[in-house]
């Protein structure tokens, strides 16, 4: 067994500097990457989020996500605040394939559970629905479009 430490953390991010590398991440992947229109992938939900952040050892930035709680989550999810929206998970390429993504899903969920949320939905790209699965998410709706790429909404009950 190896007691070796992780090479990266994942954690809350903490003020405006973190926001924008969490921004900057997302801008890797989804403006520059899949060519999503950087005026749709800012929006006012961003300044009533929590943001999460995954840095490595060496200080560069390798992935983000966010939550939405309460109002702003209930306008995503069909009109429950008691569930939390989770969204904007982005990994940069270097670092996908290495447990990032699943990382940061488990913390934007401790941070739902730790204000009482009891569920988190998300809208999934349909290439990656697999991963939320794996993660214990269930699809629910028709497939959708989003930024003109194929969606499905997911939920886990926490």
């Amino acid at each position: 067994m190896s007691s070796a430490a992780p090479w990266y953390v994942v954690r809350v991010a903490d003020g405006p500097a973190d926001r924008e590398i969490c921004f900057a991440v997302r801008k890797e992947v989804f403006v520059v990457e899949q060519g999503v229109p950087e005026d749709l992938e800012y929006d006012a939900y961003d300044a009533v989020a929590v943001h999460v952040l995954a840095v490595g050892d060496d200080g560069v930035p390798l992935g983000a996500g966010r939550l939405l709680c309460g109002e702003a989550a209930a306008a995503k999810n069909g009109g429950d605040p008691s569930v939390g929206s989770l969204g904007r998970l982005a990994v940069t390429e270097a670092a996908r394939g290495l447990g990032l993504g699943a990382a940061l899903v488990r913390a934007i969920e401790d941070a739902a559970r730790a204000r009482g949320l009891r569920a988190v939905d998300l809208h999934a790209q349909t290439h990656a629905m697999g991963f939320y699965e794996r993660l214990g998410y269930t699809a629910y709706g028709p497939e959708f479009p989003d930024a003109g790429i194929p969606h499905r909404a997911m939920r886990r009950s926490l």
